[in-house]
């Protein structure tokens, strides 16, 4: 399993506005591309004074399928140009770690 992590700020007046455009349009239309291999998706949010970081951590079963999300330079992310006008900043390449353990309680 592959967990490609990305993160992206925004000034406090567009955090909420960023959100709903992940909730309601981005996270629905990866969904519905139903890539083989992508296993899902989680949203965090936290406010840092005046900013609101995001993260995204998406799970793949392998580099192939991250590769059929984000094509053949996986690493850069995936920034569709409406979530680019609400951010202030984001990080223009995406990490992917080999899940090793998970653990739910």
């Amino acid at each position: 399993m592959i967990t490609r992590v990305w993160r992206g700020w925004t000034d406090k007046h567009n955090a909420d506005a960023y959100e709903t455009l992940l909730k309601t349009e981005i996270i629905p239309g990866i969904a519905a591309k139903a890539i083989p291999g992508c296993r899902g998706i989680e949203l965090g949010r936290r406010e840092l004074g005046a900013e609101v970081e995001f993260v995204t951590l998406m799970q793949f079963d392998s580099l192939d399928a991250v590769r059929d999300f984000a094509g053949t330079d996986y690493e850069t992310a995936v920034v569709p140009p409406k979530a680019r006008a609400l951010l202030a900043r984001f990080d223009a390449k995406s990490a992917h770690y080999e899940q090793r353990l998970k653990m739910r309680f």
